[in-house]
């Protein structure tokens, strides 16, 4: 598909937000929105921020995405997407969640966002979403790879984990997924990520770019830790020496990801500068 060629389905415009759908590549929408003025620098924010946030979680935790957004968009035009197949998404199915699909369907979004180059900012699989994004194009302006190591990633880790809970997907998992089965995604997109070249894809994105991390920060999969943290610090003097920013947030635990006063004021003072 011609990126440049899409087809909006439903737009309203108030208070600076854009309520957009754009088409797939097989004629499936993908909800984003867009918020801020329309000259601010444009902003990706990526998984585990989505469009309908509040819908998604619960109206209690609306105050997430209000937070982000009300710290942000003096400056920034903030594109957030309801992806993969959550709100008010149906796309991608769980076999047709590949790397490949993921990184087509986040470019058909910024297209129809009109974000010719944009900043990304992802955390844990929005994370790996921003490599891709970051080193396969030239659109990626900044890039924050957030609560996810560049290099050392735990893609068998990741791998194993999901393996062990097709079958009963964790109830977390299921806050978001509209039936067990979608689970599979992550079966998808994982299995093609066992031989993902880091060092490579690393040393490939030269746009400004930063791994941040709570330095309290931990996460696991089926029990499995995946020592976020300790791979990141691990991996510094390589990212240091490819032209990457390494920062850890003293402190901060893995919830801070959802924490605007905690995250905010790092991404902005990197940001700003940049």
């Amino acid at each position: 598909m011609n990126r440049r060629h899409f087809i909006r389905t439903s737009a309203t415009f108030a208070a600076g937000t854009a309520l957009v759908h754009c088409r797939t590549a097989d004629a499936h929408p993908i909800h984003f929105e867009v918020h801020g003025p329309e000259d601010g620098v444009p902003l990706f924010l990526g998984f585990p921020l989505m469009a309908s946030y509040g819908e998604i979680f619960g109206q209690a935790q609306a105050a997430v995405k209000d937070g982000y957004l009300g710290a942000l968009t003096d400056r920034y035009r903030v594109l957030l997407a309801d992806y993969p197949n959550v709100g008010r998404t149906m796309v991608p199915a769980p076999a047709e969640m590949t790397p490949d699909r993921v990184y087509s369907d986040l470019l058909s979004v910024a297209d129809a966002a009109g974000f010719d180059r944009f900043a990304y900012c992802g955390h844990l699989w929005g994370a790996i979403n921003g490599l891709m994004l970051a080193s396969r194009s030239d659109r990626v302006s900044a890039l924050i790879c957030g609560t996810w190591p560049p290099l050392g990633a735990p893609y068998p880790e990741m791998l194993r984990g999901v393996e062990m809970q097709l079958a009963d997907p964790p109830p977390h998992a299921m806050v978001i997924l509209r039936n067990p089965e979608q689970y599979a995604q992550w079966h998808t997109f994982y299995s093609r990520m066992q031989a993902w070249p880091e060092v490579d894809v690393a040393a490939a994105i030269t746009c400004p770019r930063l791994a941040l991390v709570g330095s309290a920060a931990e996460s696991s999969v089926a029990g499995i830790p995946l020592r976020l943290v300790e791979r990141l610090r691990e991996s510094r003097p390589a990212l240091e020496a490819m032209g990457w920013t390494v920062r850890e947030i003293p402190g901060a635990e893995t919830a801070a990801i959802l924490d605007p006063a905690a995250m905010v004021p790092e991404m902005r003072g990197w940001l700003d500068q940049v």
